[in-house]
């Protein structure tokens, strides 16, 4: 009986992970074509205050991508630490109570984007409200790794380490 309920929590690990790392790569993936991505953004007809930020940010980029392109680089890079980081996931994956420090890393990392948005937004004049959109992703990315944290530990108690 203890088998089967060892074996189908780690199933529902392995679904939550699987779920994670698609929310992860796709992040990191819409940071590769963001100039493209803004200028669709900016021809979708948004509310006025989203809107005029977008514009802005559609000018900035396109100003950029003509003169200095090799600053949008540095998005590249963000999009390529996202999908290092979803690789990391795969040895929870395989082995769930022994990596469970790459979930706590991710949590960890979740509650930093928060102190970063709150001091580098202001510095780079970005809105308070999207520096809430920002802060965001810490919340809603640590909701799924607290979970996945507590199902390992629970599979811990089962004494079953993949």
């Amino acid at each position: 009986m203890e088998d089967r309920r060892a074996a189908a929590l780690e199933r529902r690990i392995r679904v939550w992970l699987v779920v994670f790392v698609v929310c992860l790569v796709l992040s990191g993936l819409t940071a590769f074509p963001l100039v493209h991505e803004v200028r669709w953004l900016d021809g979708m007809g948004l509310p006025a205050g989203l809107g005029d930020w977008i514009s802005r940010v559609r000018e900035g980029l396109e100003a950029t991508d003509a003169k200095y392109p090799f600053v949008l680089y540095g998005t590249d890079w963000l999009a390529f630490a996202h999908l290092v980081i979803a690789v990391a996931f795969y040895g929870v994956y395989r082995d769930p109570v022994r990596n469970i420090w790459v979930v706590e890393f991710g949590m960890i990392a979740c509650g930093g984007i928060i102190p970063l948005a709150l001091i580098c937004g202001p510095i780079r004049g970005i809105p308070f409200w999207w520096t809430v959109i920002d802060m965001s992703f810490g919340v809603f990315g640590v909701i799924p790794l607290y979970g996945l944290r507590r199902m390992i530990k629970r599979l811990e108690t089962y004494g079953l380490a993949a």
